[in-house]
Parts: C-alpha cells; structure tokens; sequence
C-alpha cells in the first residue's frame, strides 16, 4: 500500500526553553525535532509522528502554524 501524503500543512517549532535539567528522552527528542540552539527555528510537515514529538517536548517549545 503507499504511503499517504502529507497535507501540506507546515509547523515551525522554535526552542524557547532549554532541556538541560530535563529526561534525557526529551533531550532527544528535541534534537530529532532538529533544534539544536535556544531560539532556534524549524520548519517541519505536520503529521502524526511529529504532533507526538511536540506533545512530548511541548514545555520547551514554541509551536506556530506557517
């Protein structure tokens, strides 16, 4: 079966707090989300996997609809 495509729909997240002093699951999962940097931006396609990732690191994050 094929995959499903996405629906276009993009989020940026933004580090705004730093997950030092945080699970190291969660540091982990802010880098896999590609933050590297306080204030650092990126822009990812939304999607089940990703909305699971930011539910986990939401305290740390900024999250904006683009």
């Amino acid at each position: 079966m094929a995959a499903k495509k996405g629906t276009g729909k993009q989020l940026k997240l933004t580090l705004v707090r730093s997950p030092i002093g945080y699970e190291k699951s969660q540091k982990v999962t802010v880098r896999a989300l590609g933050l590297r940097r306080m204030n650092a931006s990126v822009m990812r396609e939304d999607s089940p996997a990703l909305r699971g990732m930011i539910t986990k690191v939401i305290h740390l994050l900024k999250v904006e609809e683009a």
